[in-house]
């Protein structure tokens, strides 16, 4: 008897939703056009690339919404996303961590104020390759592999017919190799540990190397419904990682599905917020509210990620 977790009610398109936004928007008031409000003006956006479906929608509709507002969308590795910030080079961004408590201090004595605001919850994803039979680890296995106790993969499976391990990150910059040395605890990685440009090269990589491990946001392949993210599902398979101390080979173990990711089943989940210093209410906090109102966490629930103000309701269907 399996037990499978789906969302309920998201059945239709992301464009057909946003669609629906445009035809009952009322467009941003009038002569705004070069004006930095909450609905008007022009900004650029550092988003983390691990939320480029994710803010290519939610830009599509904040703009069909708001004909004088424009959202210049910066897709850069977490490290370079909060630099950019921190220099005041944009003024909002989209990241999966909270400022350190120095970066806020050196905001505040040049007189800005950040203010935090979660959208969502994401998952970081591990992928193999199709032809790896090996789908479902243990949480202390993937401890162990990056600690670099575990090297080559019939230390995984002794029947496994693949030697050495590599796992491959998108950047070693981005927040996905951040999150396991803080997971953890780690200073640096094995030499098993490599890393590509992107998602879609670490994609790549795993498509064509079969001992390979892929790390990268759930966001690149939660959303079944858009063709990017669709289309990558097939290049790979999904690991699932089983919970935290549970080491028995009949336990069940979780894939990154939206359903384990809301109710805590699946382990390798973070927060992802919107980090505007503003001083003033203009388009940074317009376009936070948006994504943190009604109609954006829509957007990310359609996604495949867990809003933060919406609550998801999970149904289990036994067979």
């Amino acid at each position: 008897m399996k037990i499978f977790n789906r969302i309920t009610g998201i059945s239709f398109s992301i464009t057909g939703f946003l669609l629906l936004l445009l035809m009952s928007s009322c467009g941003g008031a009038a002569n705004q056009k070069n004006t930095d409000t909450p609905t008007g003006g022009k900004i650029k956006v550092g988003v983390d690339d691990s939320y480029q479906l994710l803010l290519e929608a939610e830009t599509y509709a904040f703009e069909a919404m708001y004909k004088y507002a424009s959202i210049d969308t910066v897709f850069r590795t977490e490290a370079d996303v909060i630099n950019d910030f921190m220099n005041d080079s944009v003024p909002l961004i989209i990241v999966n961590r909270k400022l350190t408590d120095k970066q806020v201090e050196y905001l505040r004595e040049r007189q800005y104020i950040p203010k935090t605001t979660k959208i969502a919850i994401d998952a970081v994803a591990l992928i193999v390759n199709n032809d790896n039979p090996d789908t479902s680890f243990f949480y202390k296995t993937v401890k162990d592999i990056f600690e670099g106790k575990i090297t080559s993969w019939d230390q995984v499976n002794k029947k496994s017919k693949l030697k050495e391990l590599k796992v491959v990150f998108d950047n070693f910059k981005s927040g996905n190799p951040r999150y396991f040395q803080e997971k953890f605890g780690l200073t640096s990685f094995p030499p098993t540990c490599m890393a590509a440009q992107s998602n879609s090269e670490v994609i790549s990589y795993v498509e064509k190397n079969k001992n390979a491990i892929g790390v990268i946001s759930v966001n690149w392949i939660s959303d079944r419904a858009d063709t990017v993210s669709h289309n990558f599902l097939k290049r790979f398979k999904v690991v699932g990682i089983a919970l935290e101390g549970d080491n028995d080979p009949a336990t069940k173990f979780y894939r990154p599905f939206q359903g384990y990711i809301a109710e805590g089943s699946y382990p390798f989940t973070r927060d992802v917020y919107c980090i505007n210093r503003q001083s003033y209410s203009g388009l940074a906090g317009g376009f936070s509210s948006f994504i943190a109102g009604e109609k954006g966490q829509f957007i990310v629930l359609h996604s495949g990620l867990v809003p933060a103000a919406m609550p998801v309701r999970i149904v289990e269907i036994k067979h």
